[in-house]
């Protein structure tokens, strides 16, 4: 991970430099600049209109008491595409609009949470704690293993050894 996010930060910078060079021979450098300009006064403008439209909708979900999970996906990248136009070129800002604009951020939301699924089941996976706790089977496509066709009551794996026994409480107040 280290490594891509280095390789990122290395060959990033050197292809929007790389394309602004390719852009401003063709067009110039006076007509580049001002396309930069532009580019980041229509993305300003975006990312005001639905940041407004994405707190509406937030707050709408919130007061009618489901859980607004989509709304607080869509803020997220839209603080993501509103960073990405903040870099001045146009490889990233590409990404940027595309986080932005409405018909293309289920998409982005699609592949963030992939991305997002991915990391976590890493994590979990390489967690001191990831023995503790069978996994669980509520993502599709999400190994269930020997869980899976256990016992529905206990969650005991099938086939598992069952230990036959009786439980004994003892009250707090019999116990002083």
């Amino acid at each position: 991970m280290r490594l891509l996010l280095f390789l990122a930060f290395l060959v990033v910078p050197i292809l929007e430099i790389w394309l602004l060079i390719q852009i401003g021979s063709v067009i110039g450098g006076p007509a580049t600049i001002a396309l930069l300009i532009a580019d980041s006064l229509l993305g300003a403008w975006l990312v005001r209109r639905e940041g407004r439209r994405a707190w509406r909708v937030l707050q709408d979900a919130i007061k009618s008491g489901r859980m607004p999970d989509r709304e607080l996906a869509d803020g997220g990248i839209i603080l993501v595409g509103g960073t990405l136009l903040l870099t001045p070129g146009f490889f990233l800002d590409v990404f940027g609009f595309l986080c932005l604009i409405p018909f293309t951020r289920p998409m982005m939301r699609r592949l963030g949470a992939y991305f997002f699924e991915r990391r976590i089941k890493k994590m979990a996976a390489s967690s001191p704690y990831a023995g503790l706790f069978p996994p669980s089977t509520g993502f599709p496509g999400q190994d269930a293993g020997p869980y899976a066709n256990g016992d529905a009551q206990t969650g005991a794996p099938q086939g598992g050894r069952v230990v036959h026994g009786e439980v004994i409480r003892e009250d707090r107040d019999s116990a002083s």
